[in-house]
């Protein structure tokens, strides 16, 4: 594997001060029950007011979907080969990749400077989708153009949403529009929905996904520094630290949905989902069953992947900054007052790493070998975990390692899995054998 430089390893997911290994040894796995119901939150600080609530979009299905767990693959996946097959090279800084769902089969690509490009048919488009460099701030070390979402019902309204940091250093959230052109944005119908200020360069983050319900979730980090200095992620009275969730369809600029946990209760910010998270660069929802994955970006030690099931309302404390991992961050806590992961890596571990890249549930057609499995990396080392729920258990073996500095994984239309390599600056499709 080639070096990776200090910067290059703060860049994006870490704070600067953690430390990665280079194993040579053989996978490890590990295992851990199936995570007890939520518990109630816990009281915050006095509140800030709410937003004005709204029914379920238009868009949203009648009902959410249910795990199904014989979805998911029973093979050895010990005897499986993962591999990266390169599809095309020459990005700058890709941080993200995703389909647009309208049937076009493209991949769009962002460039953490601020730029969308489009992948057809293996290959990047001449012109991008959208340029709007003049607005991101990309100079810090998590900085930039962090992802995009293509509305529901993009084919028939042409609305996206971009994640980006701003010239003022703000967490934003804006809606976009195609314009008559579909390999091309309208720049002009930028319109910014949230603006989170952000007190420091890094944990910044920046994943949009719209859910199965139809609604916006929106990552963010809880401000930076180290050890959570703003108390963010525990204050239920900031946005930081948390997944948000949005109603795009309902409001100027958006509503909160009527559902969301907090609606309704003082000292707390109704456009929260989830909380007590330190950088949740990278989430996913299975397409097949609704549930939702989480990758939380460690501190020092531990990094960590929590599941929140279809079923859930909302409302779950993942700990951060009293916790780090299963751990108790700092001196003694309680770890059943929160939601515990249901997979973590130490730094230290042989097979381990310094920050975590959340994937996805694979449900192409492609690889039906690991149906229902879903798959995250590291950053720094490149080691590919797969995680399944076997016998009343979540099981996580580390299946291969990567020479890239993977940035984000991505499904195209059909639920094929694609790799960002940060640093090299190519987009690999994953293939299993």
């Amino acid at each position: 594997m080639r070096s990776i430089s200090l910067l290059a390893v703060c860049l994006l997911l870490v704070a600067c001060g953690s430390t990665a290994s280079r194993p040579a040894q053989p996978p490890i796995s590990r295992a851990t029950s199936a995570p007890a119901p939520a518990a109630p939150p816990s009281t915050a600080p006095a509140a800030a007011p709410a937003n004005t609530s709204a029914s379920a979009p238009a868009n949203a299905p009648a009902s959410a979907p249910t795990p199904a767990p014989a979805l998911t693959s029973s093979a050895d996946l010990s005897q499986l080969s993962f591999e990266l097959e390169p599809l095309v090279e020459g990005f700058r800084k890709p941080t993200h990749v995703t389909a647009a769902g309208d049937g076009s089969a493209r991949l769009f690509v962002t460039e953490q400077a601020g730029v969308i490009q489009i992948v057809r048919d293996g290959a990047r488009l001449s012109e991008p989708f959208l340029d709007m460099r003049d607005l991101v701030e990309s100079g810090g070390n998590e900085q930039g153009l962090l992802s995009v979402a293509f509305h529901p019902q993009y084919a028939q309204n042409g609305r996206f949403f971009v994640g980006y940091t701003d010239r003022d250093s703000n967490n934003v959230v804006a809606a976009y529009r195609v314009s008559a052109d579909p390999d091309r944005a309208d720049p002009t119908s930028g319109e910014v929905l949230l603006a989170v200020p952000d007190p420091a360069q890094n944990h910044n983050g920046g994943l949009l996904k719209f859910g199965p319900d139809g609604f916006l979730y929106v990552g963010m980090g809880d401000g930076g520094g180290g050890g959570d200095p703003w108390k963010n992620g525990q204050n239920l009275d900031a946005l930081l630290g948390k997944i948000l969730r949005l109603d795009v369809d309902g409001g100027k600029p958006y509503a909160v949905p009527s559902d969301n946990p907090f609606v309704g209760r003082d000292g707390a910010r109704s456009e929260i989902w989830s909380w007590g998270l330190r950088n949740p660069w990278r989430f996913s929802f299975d397409r097949a069953t609704g549930d939702l994955y989480i990758a939380d970006v460690g501190q020092n030690e531990y990094e960590e992947v929590h599941f929140q099931p279809a079923t859930s309302g909302g409302g779950e404390n993942y700990g951060w900054s009293v916790m780090e991992g299963d751990a108790c961050f700092k001196g003694s806590c309680d770890p059943a007052a929160f939601v515990a992961p249901v997979a973590t890596y130490a730094h230290a571990d042989q097979v381990g790493g310094c920050s975590i890249t959340g994937g996805y549930v694979y449900r192409g057609s492609a690889f039906p070998q690991i149906a229902g499995v879903y798959l995250y990396s590291d950053y720094c080392t490149g080691n590919l975990w797969a995680m399944r729920y076997v016998d009343g258990q979540w099981s996580s073996l580390a299946v291969g390692k990567f020479s890239i500095n993977t940035s984000s994984f991505g499904e195209d239309e059909v639920g094929e899995l694609y790799l960002t390599d940060l640093d090299g600056g190519g987009l690999y499709q994953l293939v299993v054998g």
